[in-house]
């Protein structure tokens, strides 16, 4: 049996805990910014958690 690829796309935007949770980025960061206020854009820098639903897929797209 071959060894099975990682997504590349995926395994750029999402990245692994040390615990074992999936780590990623907010949306909505990269453009018309003008609207948005500080305070929120600066809350989009934040990291935040992947959603217990959507981990399991992820952690298997981007297991190497």
């Amino acid at each position: 049996m071959p060894k099975i690829k990682s997504k590349r796309g995926a395994s750029k935007r999402f990245k692994l805990t040390a615990t074992g949770k999936v780590k990623r980025f907010k949306a909505y960061k990269s453009h018309i910014l003008n609207k948005k206020s500080t305070k929120r854009k600066r809350n989009l820098r934040k990291g935040t958690l992947v959603s217990k639903a959507d981990a399991n897929n992820i952690r298997k797209i981007i297991s190497k």
